[in-house]
């Protein structure tokens, strides 16, 4: 019997951890649904996570490069506009394929989870070679991103394919996939930096090794919404590995990555405005510290969709930090 007789009802075509009142329900047409869910177009705090590191990091170079003592630089702040526009477009075409990518390397897992089961592929609303369709599509867009970057760029952008590659299987085998996870999302605390250089130094990469441990902080406390569950189905996480002992390990991941940003800042001699915003965001994150608890799903997952406003309040401080 065909589908426009068999409709599929109104809550059967939606995720159970997305807003109902998306825009992606008003606004796509039904047969889309699917693809947005699969990229996470109806959860946008995934691609902003993933763009702010590369925000910071085109930011504390375009600092450097408007310093009067590289006056020969060739900078421009519409060139760093435009570096934005690219980052924050290809943050959602990437994210979008590797939450694709993920889902279709997970399906039989997601089918476990209370959490995941209504995703696209679980509950059967797309077929493997649409979503892989799909998948080589977003693929295709982040790529016509990258090759607007200069050489170095487009290979470092390259070269973290294999990281985002393995992430989906690192929770099979290590209880750290919140490591890999990390090394994925803060590639752009490194591309930032090469696309206005054309290589890279110890600033960008000092950014990136804190990047990489906000993620582990803020994913951890992402994780616990799933921690019974994936006791259940065998899926390792830093949530289950610190249990109890979860507020401890946000205070050492969330230190490093306070004294790694800050030490980027100070390597490259950015003004005060930059420390600052630096320090309200710390703030926000020993707020994330102080209140959480760990068995409250719905409280974890606000608690983790806050540090949204961690990346860009750290971003405001450096672009207040080019006008002083």
């Amino acid at each position: 019997m065909s589908a426009a007789r068999n409709p599929i009802p109104e809550a059967n075509a939606r995720v159970a951890d997305a807003p109902s009142g998306n825009w992606v329900y008003r606004v796509l047409p039904r047969a889309l649904w699917p693809h947005a869910q699969l990229a996470r177009w109806d959860r946008p705090i995934g691609w902003q996570l993933l763009m702010w590191p590369c925000f910071w990091s085109a930011a504390l170079a375009a600092n450097v490069a408007s310093a009067p003592t590289n006056i020969d630089t060739v900078w421009f702040p519409a060139l760093t506009l435009w570096h934005l526009f690219l980052f924050m477009t290809g943050a959602i075409a990437m994210r979008g394929a590797g939450c694709t990518w993920n889902d279709l390397v997970d399906h039989k897992i997601d089918a476990k989870v209370a959490r995941t089961r209504s995703r696209p592929l679980p509950s059967r609303r797309i077929s493997r070679m649409a979503a892989t369709a799909f998948l080589v599509i977003q693929a295709l867009v982040g790529l016509i991103v990258l090759i607007q970057f200069n050489w170095f760029s487009i290979l470092l952008g390259i070269s973290s394919l294999a990281i985002v590659a393995i992430y989906p299987f690192a929770k099979r085998f290590t209880d750290w996939p919140q490591f890999f996870l990390g090394l994925a999302f803060s590639w752009g605390a490194l591309m930032g930096w090469a696309a206005i250089f054309g290589e890279l130094a110890w600033p960008p990469v000092l950014l990136y090794a804190g990047a990489i441990a906000w993620t582990i902080g803020y994913d951890t406390i992402y994780a616990h919404q799933d921690k019974e569950d994936d006791a259940l189905v065998g899926v390792r996480s830093t949530a289950r590995l610190f249990g109890d002992n979860t507020k401890i390990w946000l205070v050492v991941f969330y230190g490093i990555f306070t004294a790694m940003a800050a030490a980027a800042f100070v390597l490259t001699g950015v003004a005060w405005p930059a420390f600052a915003g630096l320090a309200i965001a710390v703030a926000l994150l020993a707020w994330q510290i102080k209140v959480i608890d760990i068995d409250d799903a719905d409280q974890c997952l606000k608690l983790f969709k806050a540090n949204s406003h961690v990346g860009l309040i750290v971003f405001l401080g450096l672009i207040a930090a080019l006008f002083v």
